[in-house]
């Protein structure tokens, strides 16, 4: 199949913002852009369909209307359009396996900034063999870019930088997948990749170890070392990504979720693994999700 980004819509205004955000990310990789909607029959109609129509007819319509919106804002983009009669996590987790990336909407919290992810995204996002995003609603162009002067649009002015990256990284089990996904995504928008690194301090019990660094300016150090050992090669393999390092002690959660304010994006990871329960979302990404105000993308990793 020819190569794309998916995006998830379903007529909502989130789903509407994560189109445009696949577009304009299909745009940035030269590939094409496929929109998915999927829809199960009821025995009544539901409040988005229109009592004259059929929940077909109006997916149907919904989509081609999307695709004319997405063709209109982003010229020269390739649209295909695939609806399906399936239920939405089987049906979006199968657009995934084939889409190079694939991208969610998902509600604002009360009107904050931030994500409120219904059980079909948080399904889909953990058991995803892809990376998906998550784009808020009123997620728009501007957004991903600086302001320009004076005022005008960066649709006006396609030059206008965009804001960094923002990448976590866990030293004691780096993935290639999510570094590159992160420092790819730096290089497509010419701007920086800023990676931040999260520690605890040692247990109390820990001081007893003369071999174990200190809980200070040594653990510290060390850790910072770990960083830039770790991002050696990439930077190596992307010399054109400014790379910045933020290491400090915390939690991981809170320091992405402060350094994700006015980011364009930010990446995280999460672990492929089977439980008891089945396949679930660590708890920085679980948190991230909900609580950070900038597009998420949740890379899987072995």
């Amino acid at each position: 199949m020819l190569r794309h980004v998916a995006a998830g819509i379903d007529g909502s205004p989130e789903g509407l913002a994560a189109a445009h955000w696949a577009a304009r990310e299909a745009m940035r990789r030269g590939t094409a852009l496929r929109l998915v909607h999927a829809w199960e029959w009821q025995p009544r109609s539901t409040p988005s369909v229109p009592a004259d129509m059929s929940q077909r007819s109006w997916a149907e319509d919904m989509l081609a209307q999307t695709s004319d919106s997405m063709r209109a804002a982003h010229f020269g983009l390739q649209v295909i359009t695939h609806s399906v009669a399936d239920a939405p996590v089987g049906a979006l987790l199968a657009a995934a396996e084939e889409a190079d990336l694939l991208v969610l909407g998902s509600r604002g919290i009360s009107g904050v900034a931030g994500f409120l992810t219904g059980s079909v995204s948080q399904r889909v996002v953990a058991r995803s063999p892809r990376p998906v995003v998550l784009v808020r609603a009123g997620e728009c162009t501007a957004d991903e870019h600086f302001s320009a002067v004076d005022g005008i649009s960066p649709d006006e002015i396609p030059e206008t930088p965009y804001r960094e990256i923002v990448l976590g990284l866990d030293t004691a089990r780096p993935c290639d997948e999510l570094i590159e996904f992160a420092f790819d995504a730096a290089r497509r928008r010419a701007t920086p990749l800023r990676v931040v690194h999260a520690f605890s301090g040692p247990p109390a019990y820990a001081a007893i170890d003369r071999l174990a660094p200190e809980n200070g300016p040594e653990l510290l150090a060390e850790h910072e070392r770990a960083v830039v050992a770790t991002l050696r090669p990439w930077c190596e393999k992307f010399p054109e990504v400014a790379v910045t390092e933020t290491v400090t002690e915390g939690r991981a959660a809170g320091e992405l979720i402060h350094a994700s304010v006015g980011a364009a994006l930010l990446v995280v990871g999460r672990r492929v693994r089977e439980t008891r329960l089945g396949t679930h979302l660590g708890s920085v990404a679980h948190a991230v999700l909900h609580h950070a105000p900038c597009p998420v993308a949740v890379v899987p990793h072995a």
